[in-house]
């Protein structure tokens, strides 16, 4: 993190985070979303939190939102195009596992029917970005069907990472803290949407 900090009074903090995002399509396990967190919250410190007038040598919280949504919904369509050309190997891939077996059946079944919210869910949850990105390019799904959940996923998880290190730092006055309750914050609602994408799918009404 000591590195993390000395980049953020400078404009590679931008590019760091956008390769985060970008990447951790195909590696989960990178740590874009505390990295951001990061970032927002050195965009509170100091004097910027207690008059509302962000420094210079820290990042501009929009930008940094934009940049975050940007490369994730980036990220997302190189995954559902790699998933959507991958060919027969792939699909025998998905096929041997039952989690994106379902997961390609329920997205399949709720972009059909507008209810693409699947996949504003999935950004949040560990890995969730991916399983929906290559499933949904597996499927042959329409990239008009698929490309506007994704940019309001992209939004969506970029503006709460945001927020959390930006008005958590305000609110505790204290960055450390904020930053421990903010990733906190942020794992839980990974952990709430996880759940919530295992649950299995009502079943559809009889007309």
């Amino acid at each position: 993190m000591a590195r993390v900090g000395a980049l953020t009074g400078t404009p590679w903090i931008y590019v760091m985070v956008a390769a985060s995002v970008l990447l951790d399509v195909f590696l989960p396990v990178l740590p874009s979303g505390v990295l951001i967190v990061t970032a927002a919250t050195a965009a509170a410190a100091g004097t910027g939190a207690a008059t509302g007038r962000v420094p210079q040598n820290v990042p501009d919280i929009l930008a940094l939102t934009l940049c975050a949504a940007t490369a994730s919904v980036l990220g997302d369509l190189v995954a559902y195009r790699l998933a959507r050309h991958g060919g027969e190997r792939l699909d025998r891939a998905i096929s041997r596992s039952r989690r994106l077996s379902r997961a390609q059946e329920r997205l399949g079944t709720a972009l059909s029917r507008g209810g693409g919210a699947l996949v504003v869910l999935a950004r949040f949850a560990p890995a969730g970005r991916s399983v929906v990105s290559f499933s949904a390019g597996a499927a042959h799904r329409r990239v008009r069907e698929f490309l506007p959940w994704s940019a309001l996923a992209g939004l969506s998880w970029a503006t709460y990472s945001v927020a959390l290190g930006y008005f958590g730092t305000r609110w505790l006055g204290t960055a450390w803290l904020a930053t421990c309750v903010s990733v906190a914050a942020l794992f839980a609602a990974g952990a709430g949407a996880a759940y919530l994408m295992r649950r299995p799918p009502k079943p559809a009404e009889a007309p």
